[in-house]
């Protein structure tokens, strides 16, 4: 067989799963790959390398050592307003009831010092014996809201300046639920005032007392039911009539009944609300510990009084979800509607154009069927939601459908789903610019690699690529457009947890800069840096000035280098990229290529910007003539022809990677496939 020329002209398809890998026929084969490590897919279609990680904080050092792997770390953001915003870690020390978390706060990846003028770096939190993965959060304004089943709902407030904040527990004003339901008929003729709104009921006989609060009173002919508001003796009680009565005369001994039971559903011995969301001027709680599938809507404007009242417009809500399975809600979302996310299917609140939702025309719809996964909040994706299956292994997008007029519920995963391995976090970053894509990140709790979807919906870009570090990935969190993560590593036989930055300037994890104007230091001037006490032991990664100077292992939190820098030096931790094409197929005439022997003949990279980058683990010379010796890598864009001189097989592929960890942009591939006969 001649030569044949086959071009690759984008990754937008990210790694394909293993079990499509023969699916030679579909048009995503021609732009995916098989391998996709340590990569990301920007939307005009290359692929580059991921960002290094800026080491920021350890957070067993910050404790003096008291902190231990069992007890729970939490990354939840904060935006304060339009120009600050914060991430807040969360460290749980004990199983104590009060004052057992700490609280750290980062601002544009600088630890906030001297909380609240107490000398620590951190603010104490009284969390409970709760587990931190089941926290949920919510935020209005300047008060961010956590929320747990077993936890009554906490503010975080920011005060005067970055170094002020305090947490409060939040006084709400419950909802009654009769767990216990009792009927009685008390031996009395009663008399309302008046047969709807308030009313004032009299009775013949001593029947009354002050435990009758927000039980009800219910006439036997349906004419009539009404919540007791108030106790004023014995014989009188004030009630909201919810079914109006016939007429204002007495009612016998007999035809009325007092139903009881009722106790507030938010309570220390009933739980607390799962999850909330502000919509439409309420504060919606989905699911409680008791209650699991009820939805609570505040009163408007009053977001912590959800006792119901009147039934008028801005009053309270309380509904319970019903189909034929079961819904114990996993989540809510204010979005064109306000969405309700279960274990067994997905709603939405449904409204009018323009129209409020309301007590009286409260409607909950049902519209797929897939059930999402407990304590992974669903987030928000160019006017869809996107949120994991029940079963952890499908990542579904929520989205209306102009043409069904009701909500879908894609697998966008179809073809990537052997990336989601038992998944705990998800974290969505919104792209800030055109180079950059909407990224979803979810971290796996199988072996602590983290999942990550490059997003453009508009050009139907869904690229997925797997982030592997020097030890697991435990949470990942977006402030804005800053990405944060919990890694666990092993430093000199120490189990650690560092907190690192995703940076686009970095090329290594838990890494260490210095030049002028980092928030690591300032450049240095000697060649020995300090400063690398959280990388004790470890074998790093060195690169002065865009030179790589190999690997060096960190003695008393220092390396020497070759020199002083002129600009900046890095040192992190080394992360393997590797992006492998799948088995080549030119779709001959006389049909498929699949079991027949073929070899790559010569590969053409087309580059941008790029620093270092190996063809089938042979580095491709990017040194552009006139060159001086140790000077700085050129940043090479254009074509690269490279013969990698490969033998026979029946696969054909071609694997980019890396000798040093410098920056890469691969735009495209051309490459000659000869085939046996």
């Amino acid at each position: 067989m001649s030569r044949i020329v086959q071009y690759q002209s984008s990754f937008t398809m990210g790694e394909f799963d293993p079990l499509v890998k023969g699916r030679v026929d579909i048009t995503q084969y021609q732009a995916a790959l098989e391998k996709a490590t340590n990569v990301v897919c920007i939307p005009q279609g290359a692929i580059e390398r991921r960002p290094g990680q800026q080491f920021l904080l350890d957070v067993s050092s910050d404790l003096g050592g008291s902190f231990t792997a069992q007890q729970g770390l939490r990354l939840i953001p904060f935006e304060f307003s339009s120009v600050d915003s914060f991430m807040l870690v969360f460290v749980k020390l004990s199983t104590s009831a009060t004052n057992n978390a700490k609280m750290f706060v980062f601002r544009q990846g600088v630890l906030q010092t001297n909380i609240n003028s107490s000398g620590n770096n951190y603010l104490t939190v009284s969390l409970g014996d709760i587990s931190f993965d089941a926290i949920t959060f919510t935020q209005s304004a300047d008060t961010l809201i956590l929320l747990h089943e077993d936890l009554a709902p906490l503010s975080i407030v920011r005060g005067a300046n970055n170094s002020t904040w305090t947490a409060s527990t939040i006084s709400i004003t419950s909802p009654k639920f009769a767990f216990t339901k009792s009927v009685s008929e008390p031996a009395a003729n009663i008399t309302p005032s008046s047969i709807d709104g308030t009313a004032t009921i009299s009775a013949s006989a001593s029947i009354f007392s002050s435990g009758n609060v927000n039980q009800y009173i219910n006439v036997k002919n349906g004419f009539g039911r009404a919540r007791i508001v108030d106790f004023v003796s014995a014989t009188s009680i004030k009630v909201n009539v919810e079914i109006p009565f016939f007429n204002t005369s007495a009612i016998t001994n007999g035809d009325w009944e007092l139903e009881a039971g009722y106790e507030d559903v938010f309570s220390s011995t009933r739980g607390f609300p799962k999850t909330g969301v502000f919509h439409e001027g309420r504060l919606f709680f989905g699911g409680s510990k008791s209650l699991p599938n009820a939805l609570f809507g505040s009163k408007v404007g009053s977001f912590f009084d959800f006792l119901e009242a009147e039934g008028l417009d801005d009053d309270a809500i309380f509904a319970v979800l019903s189909n034929n399975s079961v819904n114990a809600i996993t989540g809510v979302r204010s979005g064109r509607d306000l969405q309700i996310f279960s274990t067994g299917s997905e709603f939405f609140v449904q409204q009018s154009e323009g129209q409020p939702i309301t007590p009286g025309n409260l409607t909950i719809k049902a519209a797929t069927s897939s059930g999402s996964k407990p304590n992974i909040m669903p987030v928000s994706v160019e006017g869809g939601t996107i949120f994991l299956q029940r079963s952890g292994k499908a990542l579904r997008e929520f989205l209306f459908s102009d043409a069904e007029l009701s909500y879908q519920s894609n697998n966008i995963s179809l073809l990537s789903s052997h990336l989601l391995k038992s998944p705990v976090k998800i974290a969505f970053r919104r792209a800030t610019s055109t180079d950059d894509g909407d990224l979803l990140m979810i971290v796996n709790g199988t072996d602590g690699t983290m999942a990550a979807y490059s997003i453009h919906r508009s050009q139907k870009v869904v690229a997925p690529s797997e982030f592997i570090t020097d030890g697991t990935y435990e949470d990942c969190a977006v402030d804005i457009d800053e990405i944060y993560v919990i890694v666990k590593r092993t430093i000199n036989s120490n189990t650690k947890h560092y907190i690192e930055r995703l940076d686009d300037d970095r090329t290594t994890d838990a890494s260490f800069q210095l030049f002028d104007g980092s928030s690591d230091g300032n450049k240095p001037t000697s060649t020995t840096v300090s400063g690398l006490s959280h990388l004790e032991g470890k074998t790093v990664e060195c690169i002065r000035d865009d030179i790589f100077l190999g690997e060096k292992t960190v003695s008393s939190g220092q390396i020497t280098i070759d020199q002083v820098p002129t600009s900046y030096v890095e040192i992190g931790l080394h992360h393997d990229v590797l992006a492998k094409t799948l088995p080549a197929e030119p779709k001959l005439a006389s049909g498929t290529m699949v079991g027949r022997k073929k070899r790559i003949v010569a590969v053409s990279p087309v580059l941008n910007q790029t620093q270092n980058i190996a063809i089938n683990g042979n580095e491709v010379s990017l040194k552009q003539f006139p060159y001086t010796l140790d000077s700085s890598e050129t940043s090479f864009t254009g074509r690269k022809r490279v013969t990698p001189l490969l033998g026979y097989d029946e696969e054909a592929q071609i694997s980019i990677t890396q000798t040093k960890p410098l920056f890469f942009t691969l735009l495209s591939l051309e490459y000659s496939v000869s085939g046996s006969q």
